[in-house]
Formats: C-alpha cells, structure tokens, sequence
C-alpha cells in the first residue's frame, strides 16, 4: 500500500496544511506530518478539495463511440477533477434496462479513470410512454438510483408521477429534463430580443418553468424525490425557490455555461453555442449565480455532451446541442463564482462534490478532507489563468464554447482512492 504526503495544500482554501494517504485512506491531517516512506507532492498553497461529482455527463457508449466513450470521458473526468460521473442514459441502445446499465458500470471499473454511476432511463427507449425497468436497474450491480429521460422531457404527467412512486420505493430520485415539447418546436435558441433579431425559432423561458412547477407539485402529492437538470432561467429559480420554501424535496443543478455565457453570443451563428436548454440572457445568468450562492440551486453539472466535429462543423439550423464540459468545469466556477466573491473555496466542494454525491447516493465520494475518510481528492492551482486548448482535451471531442479564453485555475492532481489518475496535469 502506497503512502502519499501532500504538503503544504490549502485544504478548502484554508489555511496551509499537510495531508498524508496511506492506502486509500487518508491517515492525517495536520501541519509537520512525517513524510518517510512517502511520495511527497509539494502543494505549494494550492486548494485541495474533495474529488468532484458530476450528476451529469453524457459518455455516449454504447452507440456514439465516435463522440465519445467510457475511457475517453473518464479520462477527461479526471483531467477536470472528478473522481465519479453520473452517465446519462441516452446511448444506443438506451440504458433502460440492468443488462445496458451494467456494461457501462462494468465499463467504469474497467477504465480506473473515475467511479461511474449509471442513470437509468424513466422511460422505455425515452419516448414517455412506459416506464422502464427502475426496480430492476437499481436491483442491478450497477445499483442505479438516479433515473433520467435526459435529452427529452417526461412530459406526460401520470409517467411522470408514476416514476416518482416507483423510485420512492427505494430512495431514488428522477431528474427531469425540463421542456415542454410543444412549446419549443422548432426552437433554436432562447427566446428574446435576440431571437427576433435574428429569426431564429425561440425556446420560451415558461416552456422549462411549466415542466418545474407540475413536478414539484407532483413530488409534494407523492412525498417522493425529484431534481431538475440544468435549470437556467429565472423564473425557474423562484419556482424552486418556492417549492424548497414549502419542503418538498426538489434539488436542483446548474451547468458551467450557464453561468457564464448568455444568448448575445449566438450572434456569431457558431453553433458551439448551440445547446438546450440554451444560453439564456444576462438577467438570467445573474439569478443562476445568486441561486446557486444561496443554496437554491444545489449544485453544479456539466452536462458534458460531447459530439463529433461534422455534428457542430456545419450551419446553426443542423448543429447538434451540447457543449463538452468536464475539463473546464471548475476553472468556469472560478470565474463566477470564487472570483466574483460569491462562494468561498469549502462552498465550491459543497456544490461540485458534496451535494452531487448526496443527491446521487455516491457513496465513498464527497466525504471531509479528514483522517478515515477515502482519499477521493483534487488539487488545484488557483493562481494560473490561461487560454483552453480544445487540443490537449482528454475528451474525444472538441465542441468547446471556450476555446481561446482565458480562464482561471488549473487541476494539477486527482487521486481516486488514493491512486493518481492526475499528476502534473497529466493523465496517469
């Protein structure tokens, strides 16, 4: 078993400290830790932080291979910082039964990159019209928890209901894609002044809002779990806002992008900002950020979707939705949320390690940077800023919004149970 010494890291941005890994375990945590017969890594006030937690990342194996696969996605989860990933369920074939669930999580452990935990889909091949096998997904070695139409809405309310019944059985939560179908036809990009400048279709902010409110009513008759993907409007932070009030049992995310781009950029018709839900306005991406401070929002995820070049490489009204996400992440929650003051660096772990893992039932990750916990951690240097490099990605694709931009931060180690997967930010 292999000892490793961090010295001198800011544990949650605290102050500088020593962390010694003994195994899989952290051993202690202290100032003067003696390091013999250990690998010492020199932190050097760098921020370590409990290994991250995305609640939703799209691995596209089965089926999109070509976009990306188990290994390639876990690879750049580690290169962002993640220990474990949550893979949505829309692959061919879809993950709607033990049998598909069980190779990804299978997949997974093969890899060693990241723990990967499946998401089942709520409904059969995701057209909403039977629920899937929950009981048997979640009876699975995969042991989901976590089921999601994630790509399509569950808009018929007694699936949805009955989905909720069902996993209420269990302790599972399902994860609703928030779109009313009939209100965005056609749709392109949010709806606004932008839209109609440009004639692009618009995606109305209520066509989210709608499908929010019916399910945390749902949640509250049924006394059962329910979290909202990618929630990005602020009529959707006042509905959850509304609903926590009341205590019902909703959870909510937000994604990178949304808290740092808005509907102005896709003026450059660059369908890299084509994604769904799409970029909203400015007056919205101040709600994400304050809901997000404030515990609104609970946490933060990727929505890591991942597409081949000839899928983004072509007009706006072609382009495939989604932007690669998990190596960019948590320089993009620098930028808005450290460095604008809003969330300290222990308010960071919360929403990206914490609270992911809780909602998701990870157990082994989002645990204290303390003696007996699993040594499930990442180190980053906050003082570098630099330009993304699509190039040097872990991912298979490329669709990034930020290529060029300067960002803060950098993931300079992860460890997963106490095995580098990361050093010197470079994959193991």
């Amino acid at each position: 078993m292999s000892k490793i010494l961090i010295r001198g890291a800011k544990v949650l941005g605290g102050e500088p400290q020593d962390v010694l890994i003994d195994g899989e375990t952290i051993a202690a945590v202290g100032t003067g830790l003696d390091a013999e017969g250990a690998e010492v890594v020199e932190a050097g006030g760098k921020v370590l932080l409990p290994g991250l937690v995305d609640l939703h990342t799209h691995l596209r194996e089965p089926g999109r291979e070509d976009s990306e696969t188990v290994l390639t996605g876990t690879r750049a989860a580690a290169s962002g910082g993640y220990t474990a990933v949550f893979a949505m369920a829309n692959t061919f074939p879809v993950a709607d039964t033990a049998g598909v669930v069980e190779q990804v999580y299978r997949l997974g452990q093969e890899h060693g990159y990241c723990d990967v935990q499946p998401i089942g889909a709520v409904t059969v091949g995701l057209e909403g019209k039977k629920l899937a096998e929950l009981g048997a997904m979640h009876e699975s070695a995969a042991g989901v928890t976590v089921f999601s139409d994630d790509g399509k809405c569950v808009d018929d309310a007694v699936i949805m209901r009955r989905a909720l019944e069902y996993v209420k059985a269990f302790g599972g939560v399902v994860a609703q894609h928030a779109q009313e179908p009939r209100l965005t036809e056609g749709a392109q990009m949010n709806e606004g002044v932008v839209s109609a400048e440009l004639g692009l279709g618009g995606w109305p902010a209520v066509a989210e809002e709608s499908i929010i409110a019916r399910d945390v009513l749902l949640a509250e008759h049924v006394g059962s779990r329910v979290h909202i993907c990618h929630l990005s409007t602020a009529g959707s932070v006042e509905i959850v806002r509304w609903a926590k009030s009341r205590g019902i049992d909703v959870t909510a995310e937000v994604t990178p992008h949304h808290l740092l781009l808005t509907d102005e950029l896709v003026r450059s018709y660059n369908p890299v900002y084509k994604v769904n839900p799409p970029l909203r306005t400015e007056r919205d991406v101040r709600a994400l950020r304050e809901a997000l401070a404030d515990g609104t929002i609970d946490i933060v995820a990727t929505d890591h979707a991942p597409h081949p070049h000839e899928d983004k490489d072509c007009e706006w009204a072609a382009a495939a939705m989604g932007m690669v996400g998990l190596e960019t992440a948590l320089s993009v929650v620098q930028e808005t949320m450290v460095d604008t003051g809003l969330l300290d660096w222990a308010g960071v772990a919360d929403r990206m390690s914490v609270k992911p893992a809780q909602i998701g039932r990870a157990t082994g990750h989002g645990r204290p940077v303390s003696a007996g916990e699993p040594a499930n951690l990442v180190l980053v240097d906050t003082q570098y800023r630099g330009p993304v490099d699509p190039a040097r990605f872990a991912s298979r694709s490329r669709n990034t919004p930020y290529e060029g931009r300067e960002l803060p931060g950098r993931v300079t180690h992860t460890w997963l149970r106490g095995k580098a997967t990361l050093v010197d930010g470079k994959l193991t």
